[in-house]
């Protein structure tokens, strides 16, 4: 045996006394991480954690074990970690410059978090968007619109624009309007109006209010409202509508439309 085979042959074997170890470190290390995760969602779904940040931690807590995993085996190679940690300090830098955008959604992510403007569940609107809370994901914010929209938003632009919670009160206002013909009485309308709101899901303790809104051209214009639970809003609103003319024809009252008197002369 010459002594480039005797170099080799030291070569492979350590080598090989390095690798296997480290390989099987890895692949030991992908179960650990994989039950690490199993059991961290069992305990975000016994927590009392918004499960709109449930995507964050699990985002966040991934890629922390992962990294934990590659600094476990690179020490066992004989990487030295100074000199990758100084490399990737450099990386990072130069990265964090061209992703600005999608750091500063993870920024916004955390700040929601933090304020909680808003919960899983919640009907918000924000972003000139409206839709229930689905979830604060690490970079974007998911909403779950009446039509069943998924709409994703940038945690950067949510936390920085107007937020309107219908929810968080726990309760929510139905408005809703009619115009009728100046022929019909006042006050006989506004009692009718009190009829429309007697529904399953109206709130009876918060009251009904009618009113005068507007005295059009050719019409005046009501208002009813009251309230419902935040989730009951839709069946409140829609309810409503479809009494509206029911209740009015009931008592007699003249709904309005748009009409067009011609005076001829002779």
């Amino acid at each position: 045996m010459n002594i480039f085979s005797m170099i080799a042959s030291l070569w492979a074997t350590a080598l090989a006394s390095s690798l296997l170890p480290a390989v099987l470190i890895f692949l030991v290390g992908l179960i650990v991480v994989s039950a690490l995760m199993k059991a961290l969602d069992k305990a975000l779904s016994r927590s009392r954690l918004e499960k709109a940040a449930h995507s964050l931690v699990r985002s966040v807590a991934r890629v922390a074990l992962y990294a934990l995993l590659i600094a476990i085996v690179a020490a066992k190679l004989g990487i030295d970690l100074t000199s990758v940690i100084a490399i990737a300090s450099v990386a990072t830098l130069a990265v964090s410059l061209a992703l600005q955008t999608a750091l500063s959604n993870v920024v916004g992510g955390l700040t929601l978090l933090s304020n909680h403007p808003f919960r899983a569940g919640d009907y918000v609107e924000v972003c000139g968007q409206s839709g229930t809370v689905q979830e604060v994901g690490i970079t974007y914010t998911k909403l779950l619109t009446p039509d069943n929209k998924v709409i994703s938003l940038p945690n950067s632009a949510v936390m920085s624009a107007q937020i309107v919670n219908y929810s968080v009160s726990g309760k929510r206002r139905v408005d809703l309007s009619v115009a009728v013909s100046y022929d019909n009485n006042v006050e006989t309308v506004l009692e009718a109006l009190k009829e429309v709101a007697d529904l399953p899901c109206a709130r009876k303790d918060d009251g009904v209010f009618t009113g005068v809104e507007a005295y059009g051209e050719s019409t005046v214009s009501y208002v009813v409202r009251f309230w419902v639970d935040a989730d009951k809003y839709w069946d409140g609103f829609f309810e409503g509508q479809r009494r509206i003319p029911q209740v009015l024809k009931e008592h007699g009252i003249i709904l309005s439309y748009p009409r067009l008197t011609v005076h001829l002369d002779k």
